[in-house]
């Protein structure tokens, strides 16, 4: 079955449906592989950090976020905690449109499939044949739509909540450094 065939089948509203849910599910996927690993190196680089702060060695990593932007530790923790919600900011580009595409891509579909199921009911009412062998396919046919918006809804909501959870983890390292940065300040 090719494109055409399957295309023709569906009716103008659904294709769009989608071809919207695809566009959607291509950004869910590429925004969470994007967004791991980004999350994942950040965190390995904090907690070697943190490691470091608590062998007592007292100095920020070349590669820590705080002395990428120029921070050591006699500066004020204020400073430090501005840096830390920089970062968090920037970590969690993304999360609130995989939150969106959870929330609204199984309406999405739901708003196909019922255009679908009204187009094909008006086709049917000027027929005199209503029987259950014409009206399955075209239910059957009208619920891809509401499929394809839970089989989209589904991984972004997933994505979303793991996501957040490293966003939890790389935020929990950073303010272990801000806590050890100040106490080793305060024990000069």
């Amino acid at each position: 079955m090719n494109l055409m065939n399957l295309t023709g089948n569906y009716g103008m509203t659904t294709i769009v449906v989608l071809s919207w849910l695809s566009f959607y599910f291509i950004l869910v996927v590429w925004i969470f592989l994007y967004r791991y690993f980004t999350l994942n190196s950040m965190i390995q680089r904090e907690k070697k950090n943190v490691e470091c702060l608590l062998k007592g060695k007292n100095i920020v990593l070349r590669e820590s976020t705080f002395n990428l932007n120029g921070i050591d530790r006699k500066k004020s923790e204020s400073l430090l905690q501005y840096f830390l919600n920089k970062t968090i900011k920037e970590a969690t580009i993304g999360l609130t449109f995989l939150g969106i595409v959870a929330s609204t891509a199984p309406f999405i579909g739901l708003f196909g499939t019922v255009v679908e199921i009204l187009e094909a009911f008006s086709k049917l009412g000027m027929e005199s044949k209503a029987t259950l062998d014409v009206i399955a396919p075209i239910i059957s046919k009208a619920l891809i739509a509401t499929a394809a918006g839970i089989l989209t809804a589904i991984p972004a909501y997933t994505f979303n909540l793991f996501l957040k959870r490293k966003v939890f983890e790389l935020n929990t390292y950073l303010q272990l450094q801000v806590n050890l940065l100040a106490y080793s300040k305060d024990k000069e």
